[in-house]
């Protein structure tokens, strides 16, 4: 199995928006500033539902915030389980 990896624009996001702090995205998002950093850091992906809580703190789509990276790409004969 491919590895695989989300990454983020969050510190540059929050830099562009008035210098937001860690924690000024924690409460406007309902995690500690503890959960901030490790998404931040790339330590942690986190659940679809705060993904999408993060992003509209930006008033940004979810992939202007978070990337999805694998190493093996989908070949156009690969199906999805949906």
């Amino acid at each position: 199995m491919a590895k695989s990896e989300v990454k983020n624009n969050i510190r540059r996001l929050r830099f562009e928006n008035g210098e937001m702090t860690q924690q000024q995205l924690a409460d406007k998002t309902g995690v500690t500033r503890q959960t901030i950093i490790a998404i931040e850091a790339g330590k942690y992906a986190p659940s679809l539902p705060l993904a999408f809580r993060i992003a509209r703190t930006f008033g940004l789509p979810i992939e202007g915030v978070f990337q999805y990276e694998d190493e093996e790409p989908l070949s156009s004969s690969t199906t999805l389980d949906i």
